[in-house]
């Protein structure tokens, strides 16, 4: 070559420095650059391909970071990682000049990972400068200039693809400083997003503690982040183990929703639960799906779903679900946080149910203390159970038989014979004494407000209803009700008062929420049920659902031996609460009360006593023995008929007071009894006013 033709050469080499100096100024992206670099040197150089292979020292590997194939592609990708020790490669970064390889295939088929696919790649010999790329502070890896059909490069082109190492070298730097500033801004923009999500959800564990809300707010929140098409949230029922859903969140069609079948959860998936571990299903396992469980998430092309479990501090509390139309949308860090995000809200969960709970026993609480107050202020029949008759004795020996169980009893007796007092002694007796003993006199409410009184009602119910009222079966949820004069029920809550005791369930009136209940049922009445269930005026299936276990009372005339007993505790109770003290009760009193067969029972011969402590002024009774009718009935009338006997009883009191019913010492006060119940038996038993009157 002449002087001419190499100064040529070299005023060509020089262009095409230049032209890679400003190839590497203007690029940005480290491939474009090889490819800027591979068309300038092209000019100048006879090459094949341009390999940049980047170092990482801490796993003694390369990564093919860019290529210009040229002619010839090795057939590895971009992005491989090459080992490098022991190889040209390692000589090159070690001695930090260039080095020639003869056939730079003899360096890959050392790794049995891509030896079969470089000796397909070309049958010819691929000789390789490898040049070392560094900068001040590291060496960064090695520039590779390969080609086929020639061994060695002139001086002067080695000079030249040195200087263009050098300039690649500050190149590569700027780069992987600017890539590394990139992937740290963004990796500080998702830090700040993450801490943003945990912040918010945090934000909602304070703010919301109804378990919807808080869901609500937590799926707009996670939104936000993850952007995905929808989000569920289950909670899981241990008495079922299966998963309740509480919510689901369509955004951008749907909205939320609250009525979603519930999946059936297989043994992988409550392992799964158990075990923390986060769940991930695919397009086709969505698909495999029965219809009532993927019917929502089909019709929202939902294709991509990743789940974690809310686990409590003792036990799993649900799970929280989310979707995407774009397959495989969740990376294992963003399960991550979605499983940081559900540890926060299994602890929002808790304290949420917790509230829940709560607010339940709070207030119920407050309905037992305003029910236990209203019963605080009526009045009792009395106090105790007295009495030593074999009569008596039987009753309370089937009441001791029968309290420490469940099951719901039947008291039968006349009115005033203490129904009331057996009942309340079968729940202290009981398994359930600790709570509440709820008691309702069916013949005392009106029909119309029967169905509020028993089963409670929403608000807006009906015109009045302005707040939510629980009724008493709600009210005796874990206790007693007792319900006084049953067979006055009407018919048409027959039917849901046995529900009540055959599923333990109802609905508030004008709701449609059903409520769960655990309560015991007494049940008390003076009429005969079998002869209303004759007469069709009483359900047959309750009468024997209420007629578990009967307890039949005796009237007052049939414990002749307990009257002296009652007078006593009597007359002490009502001295005391009068502040007087009466010592005597004088024979002839005591024989006419003995005597007299108080059809009203025990509450008739309670506000006897009463009145007559009232009219005493000294230590003797004054009992007003004159009210009592001369004509004492014959002691076989306890033979008659419980209807005959009644029907008497009321007819004398009402002759003894010349028919008048109501007032001081009218037949109502006489025989113990309200005057609307004893016109309503008055009606019953046919008791007309020629009988009486006069």
């Amino acid at each position: 070559m002449g002087r001419d033709d190499s100064n040529l050469a070299d005023r060509s080499r020089y262009r095409a420095l230049l032209g890679v100096s400003t190839a590497i100024a203007s690029e940005p992206n480290i491939q474009e650059v090889l490819h800027s670099i591979s068309a300038l040197l092209s000019k100048v150089l006879s090459f094949d391909s341009i390999a940049l292979l980047l170092l990482n020292q801490q796993t003694e590997t390369t990564l093919l970071y860019a290529l210009e194939a040229g002619t010839y592609d090795p057939g590895i990708e971009i992005g491989t990682e090459l080992p490098f020790k022991s190889t040209a490669v390692a000589m090159a970064l070690e001695q930090q000049q260039p080095v020639f390889v003869p056939d730079i295939r003899q360096e890959w088929t050392k790794i049995p990972k891509f030896a079969e696919a470089v000796r397909s790649a070309s049958p010819e010999a691929l000789s390789a400068y490898i040049l070392p790329i560094s900068s001040s502070r590291r060496k960064l890896g090695v520039l590779i200039f390969g080609v086929s059909g020639r061994e060695q490069y002139s001086s002067a082109d080695v000079e030249l693809m040195g200087s263009v190492a050098a300039h690649v070298s500050i190149a590569l730097e700027s780069a992987l400083a600017l890539e590394s500033a990139e992937k740290y801004h963004q990796e500080l923009e998702r830090e700040r997003d993450r801490l943003k999500l945990l912040l918010e959800i945090n934000n909602h564990i304070v703010t919301h503690l109804d378990v919807n809300d808080l869901f609500r707010a937590a799926s707009i929140s996670i939104r936000e982040y993850f952007q995905n098409a929808f989000a569920g949230f289950w909670l899981f029922d241990e008495s079922c183990k299966q998963l309740q859903c509480v919510l689901f969140d369509f955004p951008g069609t749907q909205g939320f929703l609250e009525d979603i079948s519930t999946p059936n959860l297989t043994e992988d998936d409550l392992q799964r639960i158990q075990t923390r571990a986060p769940m991930v299903f695919g397009k086709e396992e969505i698909a495999s799906w029965p219809e009532f469980r993927s019917q929502h998430l089909r019709s929202e092309s939902i294709v991509s779903i990743g789940s974690v479990p809310l686990l409590g501090s003792k036990k799993p509390l649900g799970i929280i679900s989310l979707g995407s139309r774009q397959e495989n949308a969740f990376s294992t860090s963003d399960l991550d946080l979605l499983a940081q995000v559900g540890n926060q809200i299994a602890l929002a969960l808790e304290n949420a149910l917790a509230y829940g709970n709560l607010s339940l026993t709070r207030n119920r609480l407050e309905d037992e203390r305003i029910y236990l107050e209203s019963e605080i202020q009526s009045e009792y029949n009395f106090e105790d159970i007295v009495g030593k008759s074999p009569s008596l004795r039987k009753v309370l020996e089937q009441v001791s038989i029968v309290a420490p169980t469940d099951s719901t009893v039947l008291i039968v007796g006349e009115t005033g014979t203490g129904k009331e007092l057996i009942a309340r002694a079968i729940h202290n007796l009981s398994s359930r004494k600790s709570r509440t003993f709820v008691r309702l006199n069916c013949a005392a409410i009106p029909s119309g407000l029967m169905e509020s009184e028993l089963f409670g009602h929403e608000k807006g119910a009906f015109t009045g209803a302005l707040a939510q009222k629980r009724g008493r079966v709600e009210l005796a949820n874990e206790g007693s009700l007792f319900l006084d004069e049953v067979g006055d029920i009407d018919p048409e809550l027959q039917p849901k008062l046995l529900r009540v005791l055959q599923e333990r369930e109802f609905e508030r009136l004008g709701g449609n929420r059903t409520i769960k209940v655990d309560m015991r049922l007494i049940a008390a009445t003076h009429r005969d049920l079998l002869g209303m269930v004759r007469k069709g005026e009483f359900r047959e299936d309750l009468y024997y659902r209420l007629n578990i276990f009967p307890i039949h009372i005796p009237p007052l005339r049939d414990r002749g031996d307990d009257i002296p007993l009652l007078v006593q505790y009597f007359v002490s109770s009502f001295s005391r609460a009068m502040r007087k003290s009466i010592r005597v009760i004088p024979h002839e009193a005591m024989e006419a009360m003995k005597n007299w067969p108080w059809p009203g029972n025990v509450r008739e011969l309670q506000n006897f006593i009463e009145r007559s402590v009232i009219l005493t002024r000294g230590e003797t009774l004054a009992a007003p023995i004159s009210e009592l009718d001369r004509r004492v009935l014959p002691k076989s009338l306890s033979g008659r008929t419980l209807h005959a006997t009644e029907r008497e009883a009321i007819v004398q009191v009402l002759r003894a007071t010349q028919g008048r019913i109501a007032g001081p010492g009218g037949a109502a006060e006489r025989l113990g009894l309200k005057r609307t119940t004893l016109q309503s038996k008055m009606e019953r038993l046919g008791i007309q006013k020629p009988e009486y009157a006069g």
